[in-house]
């Protein structure tokens, strides 16, 4: 997810933990318990991503795509974050380091903060398309959400609204609730967003403004139900999109066997998918990637009302499903490559949706066909050079099509 949504979710764990503890007899040390603990939680749910600090380690675009949600994403490694981050405040903020030396409840709160901060980072890292692979060493494998999309104006809305309402001073109150109202409205007049969007939003705003009146916790609860709620119909609407997708796949593409079916989810929008797929083309030796975009009501909002901003096809004919692009590819030379090739070889350990078109190797989940983005390589120009290091083991995902069988 992006790193906005990571610090709202870090500031409400921190408002939580702070409500979770008894009301402080000294108001002012009241007052740096709370700070303490927002400033606990936005920083552990943006910590993980320091690993960006890694990426110079490999040439690009492999530094980026194997270090990026690397190690640091991993369970493993929120150990020594935790600790990393505690510390920290402990040297850098006395107000910080005299309440956790005075008060074991805090001190408690803190840590538990810090850790669930880190955990939440990583689930929503999960919920979307890009994956992450957080059980390192033990199974290395990218595990993919495949429900949210990565930069989701609910959680702005839902969790904004209810802490721009716990701002204590009015004009900054008012003004951070105007900048994340604003944002979804900024967002539908570029296309990104639809105007039926831009209206659940709005409703999800004044549902927590009124509950936020009532005082205590009850906006920000409000707000962490709001966005459990959407990604449990996130959850469903994705799986009634794969159960049509393998339908339409079966059609086009009978006796195939189906490896992979990513899906990327519109922003604030159940019903529009896009997807990719990838089959296995029986004992002929070959493999098949093509993309889509699905409408899972189209008497609502038919493919070609999907944002095209996020892979819709205006003026398109069909209404529920709309195949895109299709690439064939020999299973004997993608092996042939990659044994040749340890760069190419490297990219595997990142490439769920791989297109190798004129000597580049691009992943096409992340752009139109034939468009070049952050995970495209130039393979062929990097034939004979020498080897990456250190390149992190993580499972290629896509093994399926590299073994012989």
């Amino acid at each position: 997810m992006d790193n906005l949504t990571h610090t709202l979710v870090g500031l409400a764990l921190g408002e939580l933990a702070d409500r979770a503890l008894p009301a402080h007899p000294d108001p002012v040390k009241g007052r740096t318990r709370r700070r303490v603990l927002l400033a606990t939680g936005a920083l552990a749910s943006n910590f993980p991503d320091l690993d960006l600090v890694l990426t110079p380690l490999l040439a690009p675009p492999l530094g980026y795509l194997l270090h990026h949600r690397g190690h640091t994403h991993t369970l493993l490694y929120a150990l020594p974050q935790i600790a990393l981050l505690l510390g920290l405040l402990w040297l850098l903020w006395p107000g910080a380091r005299r309440l956790m030396q005075d008060d074991r409840a805090a001190r408690r709160a803190v840590l538990a903060t810090a850790a669930i901060g880190m955990v939440m980072h990583l689930s929503l890292d999960f919920l979307n398309v890009y994956g992450v692979h957080p059980f390192h060493p033990l199974d290395s494998r990218w595990l993919y959400g495949d429900m949210v999309f990565i930069i989701e104006p609910v959680f702005w809305t839902a969790l904004g609204v209810a802490l721009a309402l716990r701002v204590p001073h009015r004009v900054l109150r008012l003004l951070f609730a105007a900048l994340v109202l604003a944002a979804p409205v900024l967002f539908t007049w570029m296309g990104f967003l639809q105007w039926g969007s831009l209206a659940g939003l709005m409703l999800i705003a004044v549902v927590v403004a009124l509950m936020a009146r009532r005082g205590g916790m009850a906006g920000i609860v409000t707000a962490i139900v709001a966005c459990l709620g959407f990604v449990a119909v996130q959850g469903v609407a994705g799986h009634l999109a794969r159960e049509q997708i393998r339908a339409a796949l079966a059609q086009v593409e009978p006796g195939s066997r189906i490896l992979d079916l990513p899906l990327s989810a519109f922003p604030s929008n159940p019903l529009c998918w896009s997807f990719a797929t990838i089959t296995d083309n029986g004992g002929a030796g070959s493999y098949a990637v093509r993309l889509g975009v699905l409408s899972l009501a189209p008497g609502v909002s038919d493919v070609a009302a999907c944002p095209a901003r996020f892979g819709g096809e205006p003026g398109g004919q069909a209404r529920t499903l709309a195949w895109k692009y299709r690439e064939d590819g020999s299973l004997a030379g993608l092996r042939g490559l990659r044994q040749d090739n340890c760069r190419f070889d490297g990219w595997l350990r990142f490439a769920r949706v791989p297109s190798l078109v004129d000597g580049k190797a691009t992943d096409i989940r992340f752009s139109a066909p034939g468009v070049d983005n952050f995970s495209t390589l130039p393979y062929a120009e990097m034939a004979g050079q020498p080897c990456p290091a250190p390149v992190p083991q993580w499972e290629r995902p896509r093994q399926d099509l590299l073994d012989a069988r």
